[in-house]
């Protein structure tokens, strides 16, 4: 098989759950990162659409996360897949994955970008992790109208982080019910795409250790962002989450 293509954004959420379905199926890849709009330019050149993750395959391109993590999961050893063969565990499966997809991905990154984004030195040293040089120039010199890009390109208003805070919790809420019972796994005895998932959308708001780029810490961030992910991580979901980093991320 040639080496895999794939295109993102480094501190993106979604091409972090993408990543972690590749490492976790061992396939490897080499990661194109690029910073927010020429990732645009990036996923078209590569055969996706407007978002990253975008995945080169030798037989087709996939540009949805959930396509790559199932696409990964078909070559991922029995033992370690995440998308069970029992039809109906799947759907049960699937169909949290696109409710985290839908609801908890969106709001964590515009609720995240609205913390972040007046902190422009801070923001800029993690989101240009290994970009290439003239794209870290670029949106270093053009900052602010890189801002006001991802402001429309996001929806951010003034007042939208409430909301979207709301938003996460009501996800985080909703992921510890499910782990009320005392359930290791958001779908049981196992580690399935669901708990991928959500630990992956929910890194915005508890910032781990074991992503696939560094994140800023609690020690660096403004105290209100800081609060914002204390809060986070001690929740019931939000400990899930941390937890899931800490044990499958890696290993």
């Amino acid at each position: 098989m040639r080496m895999l293509r794939l295109v993102t954004i480094p501190i993106s959420h979604y091409c972090e759950k993408a990543r972690w379905a590749l490492d976790r199926a061992a396939l490897p890849y080499r990661e194109e990162r690029h910073v927010q709009a020429i990732h645009v330019v990036a996923a078209r050149r590569a055969g996706g659409r407007r978002t990253v993750p975008v995945l080169v395959t030798p037989e087709r391109v996939l540009a949805e996360s959930s396509e790559i993590v199932e696409w990964a999961d078909e070559r991922t050893i029995p033992d370690r897949r995440t998308l069970p063969a029992d039809t109906e565990t799947r759907s049960d499966v699937q169909a949290l994955c696109r409710r985290f997809d839908d609801q908890l991905g969106p709001a964590g990154r515009r609720l995240i970008y609205v913390h972040m984004l007046p902190q422009r030195h801070l923001a800029l040293e993690y989101n240009n992790a290994g970009v290439p040089g003239w794209e870290d120039r670029a949106i270093t010199l053009g900052w602010p109208v890189a801002v006001a890009v991802m402001h429309r390109a996001l929806g951010i208003t003034p007042g939208v982080e409430i909301e979207d805070e709301k938003t996460v919790y009501r996800e985080f809420d909703f992921a510890a019910e499910l782990l009320a019972d005392g359930r290791p796994y958001l779908c049981g005895e196992r580690f399935t795409a669901a708990d991928l998932t959500f630990s992956a959308l929910a890194a915005p708001v508890i910032v781990p250790r074991e992503y696939g780029v560094p994140l800023p810490q609690p020690d660096v961030l403004p105290p209100a962002t800081a609060a914002m992910v204390s809060r986070a991580r001690e929740h019931p979901a939000g400990r899930h989450a941390l937890a899931m980093f800490a044990q499958h991320r890696r290993g």
